[in-house]
């Protein structure tokens, strides 16, 4: 195998035999010690010179690298041998060992002269986004290393390949990072009207389009609140580890406190923390959990719980809540819609 071949294969420009050529070196070869020995030493001399020539090109290849690996890793975690999928659509799907992708995507950034900003512009801003199902959590691998706990009903939309001056981004519902170190490349998580801002640390954000407050809580690092209006960021402030933070959504107003950090991030762990925590709050906590609509009657909106439930099942939830407090509460059963589906099961809690 030589760099004239490949490069034809990558361009789409090979004759019928030269095809044929690469095709069976792909599969009869390029496992072999001679032909990872070529490739390598191909790949060490590649790099560097791409690195010193473009580094904002070389950026992008790794986050798409690092991705492509994460998303390989995640899907054949339990096989020995990975796979690599078909590299941005340029290589046979036959190659199956790393260094040939990265080698052949390589070679066509340094011989393809239409490989231009727009091109870097186009791979910047493909977007993926993450749903986490209600009633589960999920767990996503960014391609800069970070790593996010989604909770249940949340999600996260962000670019495969982070680009530019920030790491961006956005977030419904709640979420736990766990942010990769690069003082560079300040990590973003944007909300509705707050964009929490950070280097390298750990926070939660709950940013649920039905609560009127988004919360954040740092455990380790620092974080930088903004307030987003008109496309604007105005400084609320910076956090130290332990605080947590009430912003209103409807009034712009926030509220501080610092200490133990456990209940705002016990959900990862599958626990539910309450602490002096109103009937409503438990209320819209366990609907979201549970996909359920529980509807607290006004005369006991006054009652608070101090409790922990550990992925308990719903019913056994609301029974402890009928021993401790006095309420019952009243099931309806679900209706069937125009569309052959079913509503959400109601479920009222009045006073006992």
């Amino acid at each position: 195998m030589n760099k004239g071949i490949l490069i034809k294969y990558l361009k789409n420009q090979c004759s019928k035999e030269e095809f044929e050529a690469f095709e069976n070196w792909v599969k009869k070869d390029a496992h072999n010690k001679e032909s990872k020995d070529w490739g390598y030493e191909q790949w060490r001399s590649l790099e560097l010179k791409l690195r010193e020539e473009n580094s904002e090109k070389y950026s992008a290849l790794l986050h798409k690298i690092h991705h492509e690996i994460n998303l390989q890793n995640s899907k054949n975690e339990n096989r020995k041998v990975i796979t690599v999928a078909k590299f941005a659509g340029w290589l046979s799907r036959a190659a199956a060992i790393l260094f040939l992708p990265l080698l052949g995507v390589v070679f066509y950034l340094l011989s393809n002269s239409n490989f231009n900003d727009a091109a870097l512009a186009e791979l910047s801003v493909d977007l993926v986004e993450v749903i986490s199902p209600i009633g589960s959590r999920t767990v996503v691998q960014l391609s800069d290393g970070t790593e996010v706990n989604l909770n249940y009903g949340s999600k996260i939309k962000y670019p495969k390949n982070f680009t530019g001056n920030a790491r961006e981004i956005t977030l419904t519902g709640e979420g736990y990072f766990d942010v990769a170190h690069d003082p560079e490349k300040p990590f973003v998580v944007k909300t509705e009207k707050l964009n929490i801002k950070a280097i390298g640390t750990e926070f939660n954000v709950q940013a649920y389009p039905d609560n009127p407050i988004v919360s954040t809580t740092l455990v380790n690092g620092k974080v930088i609140i903004e307030e987003t209006t008109d496309n604007k960021a105005g400084l609320i402030g910076t956090m130290v580890p332990g605080q947590h933070i009430d912003y209103h959504t409807e009034t712009g107003k926030f509220n501080s406190s610092k200490g133990s950090v456990d209940k705002y991030i016990a959900w990862k762990n599958g626990k539910m923390i309450f602490d002096n925590t109103s009937i409503s709050e438990v209320a819209r906590e366990l609907s979201r959990k549970y996909n359920v609509d529980i509807i607290v009657e006004d005369g006991i909106k006054d009652l608070t719980y101090t409790v922990t439930f550990v992925d308990d099942p719903l019913f056994l939830i609301l029974d402890l809540m009928t021993e401790i407090t006095p309420i019952k509460y009243i099931r309806s059963p679900r209706k069937k819609l125009p569309d052959g589906t079913f509503s959400k099961q109601e479920i009222r809690i009045v006073k006992r």
